[in-house]
C-alpha cells in the first residue's frame, strides 16, 4: 500500500483540493510540505501529536517537511475555534517556545540538509511593510469571503477584534513565501484551518498564475486532534517536566473504549495489518489494546527505556505491590509540615492533585482519595514525616496515582 492510500486507511485524510494530483506528489516522494506551529506555549502537547506523526510517515517516504514555527502569526493568534481573542505574548516569550519546540519536533523529523527545515515566519511577517502588505496581497482577498469562513463566523457574534482579521492574509502569505522560497508544493492542516489554506493555495494562484502547482489538504486535527490533548486537568504536555513518561502513558492507558482502535489506528506505526486483526478485540482484550497505544506512544515520544518504566509502574499499580519508583513523585519539605505532618488538603494541593483546598475537600467528601490503597473520609486526615520518609502513595479516583515523599 502506497502511503496515501495508508493516510487514508488511517483516517487522517478529511478534505483535499485535487487527490489525484496530491496523490502523485506524495506516493512518488516529491511533495515539499509544510505545516503550522503557533507557539502559545513552551512545550507541544498531544494535540500537536497528530501533525508530528504525519510528518514523520510522509519524510519516511521520501517527501520533505516543512515546520513552520509561527513566531510572527502568534503575535497576532489565531482566531480558530476561540471564543475570545488570545492572550498577547512577547516576542521573548514567543522566541523561547520556538526553541522548545524544535528540540521535542527532533524527536520525530529528521532535520539537515536535503531533509526537513524547519523555518519561522517571523524572518519575514515581520519585516513586512504594512502598506505595501496590504496594497499586494490586501488585495488579493474578499472580505465577504472572509466573513463566511468559519473559523471567522463563530466569532463574530462576541466579536472580532481587527487584529485578527489579519490572520488568515498572514497564514496565507506563509504558504506563498514558501512556495516562492523552498519550493513548497502542499500544505497540510487541521479541519479549522481549511479557509485559511484556500486562501494560501488561491493567492499563489492569483499572483504567480493558474500554472502555480500549490495543492492542499485537510486532517481531522482539529476535530480528534485537538480533543486528544485536553484531560480534565489541562493539557497533555510531550516535555516531560510538563507530563512525565508515566503520566503520559496512563493518559493514553485510559482513553475511552470507543476511542482506543481509532487512536491506535491514526497514531501509531504498526503494520495495519495487525490493527486491522485488533479491530475484532472485545472485552478484556480492549484493555490489552491500550497497553498497546500506551506503550507504542510513550516510546515514540519519549524512549523506549522511559516506556518500559511506565508499563511496569502501571502494572505494579493495578496488581499490587512492585516497585513504585517511576511513578510521579513529590518532595513534600519540613517547611510544609506543621507540628510534624501535613494535612491532607494541603498534601493534595502540594502534589498537584487538586488546584485548591476547596477542590481537594470535594474530592475526599466525594471518597476519591487513598493513601497506601486506604480510603481517606476525613478531610482533617494528616500524614506524618514518619509516613513520608517511607514514601505514600495517594490515589485521586480510579486512575490517578502519585508518590509523595519527604524532601532530603
Amino acid at each position: 500500500m502506497k502511503i496515501y492510500d495508508e493516510l487514508v486507511a488511517r483516517g487522517l485524510i478529511a478534505q483535499v483540493t485535487n487527490e489525484e494530483e496530491i496523490r502523485d506528489l506524495i506516493d512518488n516522494g516529491k511533495a515539499t510540505f509544510y505545516i503550522g506551529f503557533d507557539p502559545t506555549a513552551d512545550s507541544l502537547h498531544v494535540g500537536h501529536f497528530m501533525a508530528l506523526c504525519l510528518m514523520k510517515r510522509l519524510q519516511m517516504a521520501g517527501n520533505r517537511p516543512i515546520a513552520l514555527i509561527g513566531g510572527g502569526t502568534a503575535m497576532i493568534g489565531d482566531p480558530s475555534g476561540r471564543t475570545d481573542m488570545r492572550s498577547m505574548m512577547t516576542r521573548e516569550t514567543i522566541d523561547h517556545n520556538c526553541a522548545c519546540f524544535k528540540k521535542q519536533m527532533e524527536r520525530f523529523i529528521e532535520f539537515g540538509e536535503g531533509k526537513a527545515m524547519m523555518v519561522n515566519n517571523a524572518d519575514w511577517l515581520l519585516n513586512l511593510n504594512y502598506i505595501d502588505f496590504i496594497r499586494d496581497i490586501g488585495s488579493c482577498f474578499s472580505v465577504n469571503n472572509m466573513l463566511r469562513a468559519e473559523c471567522f463566523k463563530q466569532r463574530m457574534e462576541k466579536g472580532l477584534s481587527f487584529l485578527e482579521f489579519n490572520y488568515m492574509p498572514m497564514q496565507s502569505y506563509d504558504f506563498y513565501y514558501l512556495y516562492q522560497h523552498y519550493g513548497c508544493n502542499l500544505q497540510f492542516g487541521g479541519d479549522d484551518q481549511w479557509s485559511n489554506m484556500i486562501g494560501g493555495m488561491e493567492l499563489i494562484r492569483r499572483k504567480l498564475g493558474k500554472q502555480a502547482n500549490a495543492m492542499t489538504i485537510t486532517l481531522l486535527l482539529n476535530s480528534e486532534g485537538k480533543k486528544m490533548g485536553k484531560t480534565a486537568k489541562g493539557a497533555v504536555w510531550l516535555d516531560p517536566n510538563k507530563t512525565s513518561p508515566y503520566e503520559f502513558y496512563q493518559y493514553w492507558r485510559n482513553v475511552e473504549d470507543a476511542d482506543v482502535m481509532k487512536c491506535i489506528r491514526m497514531l501509531t506505526f504498526l503494520p495495519l495489518e495487525q490493527i486491522n486483526e485488533m479491530d475484532a478485540w472485545k472485552d478484556a482484550k480492549i484493555n490489552e489494546a491500550k497497553e498497546i497505544l500506551a506503550f507504542e506512544l510513550t516510546k515514540l515520544v519519549h524512549g523506549e527505556e522511559e516506556a518500559l518504566k511506565a508499563q511496569s509502574a502501571a502494572k505494579a499499580l493495578f496488581v499490587g505491590g512492585g516497585d513504585h519508583a517511576d511513578m510521579p513523585t513529590t518532595g513534600i519539605t519540613e517547611d510544609q509540615l506543621r507540628e510534624g505532618a501535613i494535612g491532607i488538603l494541603n498534601l493534595m494541593v502540594a502534589c498537584k492533585l487538586a488546584a485548591s483546598n476547596g477542590e481537594a475537600r470535594r474530592l475526599v467528601q466525594q471518597g476519591g482519595v487513598y493513601i497506601n490503597d486506604e480510603k481517606v473520609a476525613d478531610p482533617s486526615f494528616t500524614v506524618s514525616a514518619d509516613m513520608l520518609k517511607e514514601g505514600i502513595k495517594i490515589r485521586k479516583g480510579k486512575k490517578v496515582f502519585h508518590k509523595a515523599v519527604l524532601a532530603e
